[in-house]
């Protein structure tokens, strides 16, 4: 059973091959869910924010946004380590403000223009 979800985006060539690679180093630790799947959920942040930029749900029912969501879906396989060093101190900020640049970019190249269904 899984203990947290990953809700990606599933319309994301990107996006879709991280996952596939995630899901097959994390096994059932994390669920991945593909964000055009889903039905209208009153706990869940509108889908055109989960689309913004990643969002990750665990088990407590906290939700982790971000670059912090990418980290800690990966931290239940071998790659953890190497994902922790981006949440370091000194290098956490630079890490962060790449990964909204990306975000911006993803989600403007993808949806600016027609927004999602």
């Amino acid at each position: 059973m899984s203990n947290n979800k990953l809700y990606y985006d599933g319309q994301c060539p990107l996006c879709v091959a991280e996952m596939d690679k995630l899901g097959r180093a994390a096994g059932c630790s994390v669920e991945l869910v593909d964000i055009h799947a889903l039905t209208p959920d009153e706990k869940l942040p509108e889908k055109d924010d989960l689309l913004r930029t990643l969002h990750l749900q665990r088990a407590d029912g906290e939700i982790v946004t971000g670059l912090d969501a990418n980290v800690a879906a990966w931290q239940g396989t071998r790659y953890a380590a190497l994902w922790r060093v981006l949440r370091w101190p000194l290098i956490r900020p630079v890490a962060n403000a790449c990964y909204q640049r990306w975000a911006r970019w993803r989600y403007e190249r993808l949806y600016a223009k027609s927004p999602p269904e």
